[in-house]
């Protein structure tokens, strides 16, 4: 069965929207790996609409390897009730009901990893069906944008692991507690 996966670069105020906007200055080699080791156990990619059609109208023309080829050739998966037909290679739209999603992680040998997705990770936990929460915590409070923990129930979490990278980055592992 497979294992639903979610990671996010975040900072110290919970927002992870545009982190683009305030990641950078923290990214280097150690935390490139710590990337890379997320990357390389998934073996299917899932996502919410919202960031299929930036991610979509992103990667297939991208230069950025070897992620690009990664991203491109790996089994993608979207939750999405409005989406029908799918440009991106390797994409296959999956309804947003619980049975459905409970279904499609029976039938991933590994982990489907998901990287940003606020929303869809909201729900995911709600219905029970997020198995981990990765955390990059940055040490920037940006003061505004979506955060992850918006109008939420209250979801009791355990942490599994954690380290710090020379940047000050927190890497946190959460599991849903029991």
């Amino acid at each position: 069965m497979g294992k639903i996966i979610s990671n996010f670069f975040i900072s110290l105020d919970g927002v992870v929207e545009s982190p683009d906007q305030w990641h950078f200055p923290y990214f280097n080699d150690e935390m490139g790996e710590v990337v890379t080791a997320g990357i390389d156990t998934s073996k299917a990619l899932l996502m919410g609409r919202t960031l299929y059609d930036e991610w979509a109208a992103y990667w297939p023309e991208s230069t950025d390897e070897p992620i690009a080829t990664h991203f491109n050739t790996m089994p993608k998966y979207v939750i999405s009730g409005s989406l029908t037909d799918p440009t991106w290679n390797n994409t296959t739209v999956l309804p947003g009901d619980v049975d459905a999603l409970r279904r499609f992680k029976e039938g991933v040998d590994g982990d489907i990893t998901m990287s940003g997705s606020a929303t869809t990770v909201r729900w995911l936990l709600d219905n029970g069906l997020l198995d981990e929460l990765r955390l990059l915590v940055h040490p920037i409070v940006v003061g505004g944008g979506q955060r992850l923990f918006e109008d939420t129930s209250t979801h009791k979490l355990a942490l599994t692991g954690s380290s710090t990278l020379s940047t000050g980055v927190l890497n946190l592992t959460y599991v849903p507690a029991s």
